[in-house]
């Protein structure tokens, strides 16, 4: 018996079920982005600031913290922010945008971390600033509005992933490039099990398939085998 290969079209529902996994596989990473944006938000809201994270950029607070640390932030009443010295570096560690101030020169595109050194009230909140590490305090004071929070925990080194991407400028290309490999990783998986599965039904039907007309011409040659014998 011979068997004669068929190829099974594609139904229209089964059409329709590949688009709607691909769908929802496309929903499902936007979905997974968007949480850590969401993330993000309650972060803000539990610390009470809109920037409850930073990475530390330079070594001007070593050794307490160092380039590449990533800091936590939370937000705090000015009037109970604590006041320090030089010496005893017992003032609270503030993250600031200093960019714009009177009296800053060549500021930093980041927020500024240095420590509370010193603090005076004059219509609003106003702090002196000093890096550990650096010889002299900052050149003006902060106002308060400036502050985005102070240093509330910190995880070390991971920050130097943000900052290597950022200084050779491939940290959006390869979000972009991630994000477009794994959704493509993800369809291809979709189609390739829809066709695995096409091809199992393909294998069931030509068990029961056969050409008719192969088993005649069978048939032909062995009755004219028996006839030869015959003879």
């Amino acid at each position: 018996m011979r068997r004669k290969r068929i190829k099974a079209p594609i139904k229209k529902d089964d059409d329709l079920s590949i688009k709607r996994k691909i769908f929802t596989a496309v929903i499902l990473i936007g979905l997974a982005f968007s949480g850590a944006f969401l993330i993000y938000y309650i972060m803000q809201i539990t610390l009470n600031t809109k920037t409850p994270m930073v990475v530390v950029i330079s070594g001007s607070m070593e050794p307490t913290l160092y380039k590449g640390d990533l800091l936590f932030l939370k937000g705090k009443d000015p009037s109970t922010i604590k006041n320090g010295t030089i010496e005893g570096k017992e003032g609270d560690i503030i993250v600031f945008d200093a960019r714009g101030l009177p009296g800053w020169i060549n500021v930093p595109n980041d927020p500024i971390v240095h420590r509370v050194i010193d603090k005076k009230y004059d219509n609003g909140w106003f702090f002196l600033t000093k890096g550990d590490a650096n010889l002299a305090p900052d050149n003006a004071w902060v106002p308060e509005s400036r502050i985005l929070g102070i240093v509330s925990g910190k995880i070390p080194y991971i920050g130097w992933v943000k900052i290597l991407l950022t200084d050779s400028g491939l940290l959006l290309p390869i979000l972009i490039i991630v994000s477009v490999l794994l959704i493509i990783s993800l369809i291809w998986d979709i189609v390739k099990k829809e066709e695995e599965k096409n091809g199992e039904k393909i294998d069931k039907q030509e068990q029961l398939i056969y050409d008719p007309k192969s088993k005649r011409s069978e048939e032909v040659r062995e009755i004219e085998m028996n006839f030869s014998n015959h003879d």
